[in-house]
């Protein structure tokens, strides 16, 4: 039988199925990472957020203190860009940026047969240093992308501020997520195969919902 639920209440119920399961199988969250890991949870269907999102020492303090700074965001996909709540980002001084369908992205892409991911950081990088700002990278799909942030890491020509990493499949997923977690990089990161836009999204948001605005 189905379960009539207005349509303003259908996420307070989801929420509330969310916490009973967790409940049911005797996972207690950590206060700090609590919501984080209900909206992946939410937006994903899938529990085991609960056990695979890492925190680096103090992550989500320091995100929360990134962006109240007036951090921008950078994602690798547009579907990540437009789940991401823009206006409370804005709230705080911040935007997010998609580099991902520009014309000099892909050409360089094609001319060096990397990926657009791979090139999007590149200047993603460029960027946040021309401007000064401090970036925060949400990261739902491509591995490269970590990749290439670890790759700038090491040579010490860029140090992203926070990356957030959930890239989804089979080829140097793990691998990538890996990468990241071996830096002293903050971070939240999904170990495993699992993630996707829509994940990096929700832990963007669920950053921005439990802040106070200026």
């Amino acid at each position: 039988m189905t379960e009539h639920v207005k349509p303003q209440d259908i996420e307070a119920r989801s929420f509330e199925i969310i916490a009973k399961e967790l409940a049911d199988r005797g996972i207690v969250l950590d206060t700090d990472k609590d919501l984080i890991i209900r909206r992946a949870i939410h937006t994903s269907a899938d529990f085991d957020y609960a056990h695979t999102l890492c925190f680096s020492d103090d992550a989500v303090n320091t995100a929360r203190k990134l962006i109240l700074e007036g951090a921008d965001i950078v994602t690798d996909t547009n579907m990540a860009l437009t789940g991401i709540n823009k206006k409370k980002l804005a709230s705080f001084g911040g935007s997010v940026h998609c580099y991902m369908a520009d014309e000099t992205v892909a050409a360089e892409a094609r001319e060096r047969q990397i990926t657009r991911a791979s090139v999007s950081m590149e200047h993603a990088a460029r960027d946040a240093k021309e401007a000064g700002r401090k970036t925060i990278f949400a990261i739902g799909n491509a591995p490269t992308a970590l990749i290439t942030l670890r790759e700038m890491y090491d040579k010490g020509s860029f140090v992203p501020d926070f990356v957030i990493g959930v890239p989804v499949g089979f080829v140097n997923v793990v691998e990538s997520k890996e990468l990241i977690l071996e830096t002293d990089i903050p971070h939240i990161i999904n170990r495993g195969r699992k993630g996707g836009s829509n994940v990096a999204a929700a832990i963007v948001n669920a950053l921005l919902y439990t802040m106070e605005q200026k």
